[in-house]
């Protein structure tokens, strides 16, 4: 089943990405790396929060 994560950003932007993303997800605003993918699912990076999942 996929998912998508609602993630905050260090900058504060919150935006939905995909669990099973195959690139880099990066922040809308800044332009911060929030996750890069691994094995399965994306691995979200130090500094970027998961709020939900959806």
């Amino acid at each position: 089943m996929s998912k998508f994560l609602r993630v905050k950003c260090a900058c504060g932007n919150e935006q939905n990405i995909f669990a099973n993303a195959s690139s880099k997800v990066s922040c809308l605003v800044c332009g911060a790396l929030l996750a890069k993918p691994s094995a399965s699912r994306v691995k979200v990076t130090e500094g970027t929060k998961v709020l939900k999942v959806l």
